[in-house]
């Protein structure tokens, strides 16, 4: 069995430029087996945040991935989208500080970055060392994830 991280890499048309950056980094980095959700190149003036966000969750929630890195303008549209996939907890983080947190205390599968509001060199950084952080369910968050996620459960059915 791998210790691989199974990542998914995608944008809107307003994430573009910078998953493109993203994702050679992270088939460049060996932790990593990648999979390009899009957007590309010819499809800019088609491709919606929320269809990108509601792949990458889908595809977290049936087991074909481990993480996701979204980008759109803000960062925010992506995060909501793929919050409304059961099971997805996504998160926008623009400082090293919450992209930690976001797996330490939240167990955050799906990372999402503003192309529109940091710079590339920051976006880089973040998504590399998000994949530094292992959610512990043994840690004092492990209780509180397990309380959302058992809220959830009980909304789904």
């Amino acid at each position: 069995m791998s210790d691989r991280i199974r990542l998914l890499v995608g944008s809107d048309s307003a994430g573009f430029d910078y998953k493109d950056h993203i994702l050679a980094d992270m088939q460049a980095d060996d932790r990593v087996d990648v999979i390009d959700l899009g957007v590309y190149e010819g499809d800019l003036e088609s491709a919606s945040y929320p269809s990108v966000a509601i792949a990458a969750g889908e595809k977290i929630r049936a087991g074909e991935a481990d993480r996701a890195i979204l980008l759109c303008g803000t960062g925010i549209g992506v995060a909501i989208a793929a919050n409304k996939v059961p099971g997805i907890r996504a998160t926008v983080a623009h400082d090293s500080f919450s992209v930690e947190r976001s797996v330490l205390s939240n167990d955050c599968q799906i990372l999402t970055l503003g192309q529109r509001v940091i710079g590339l060199q920051l976006a880089r950084r973040l998504a590399r060392e998000w994949l530094n952080y292992v959610f512990d369910p043994t840690s004092p968050s492990g209780p509180k994830v397990a309380e959302i996620s058992e809220y959830e459960d009980s909304i789904t059915g």
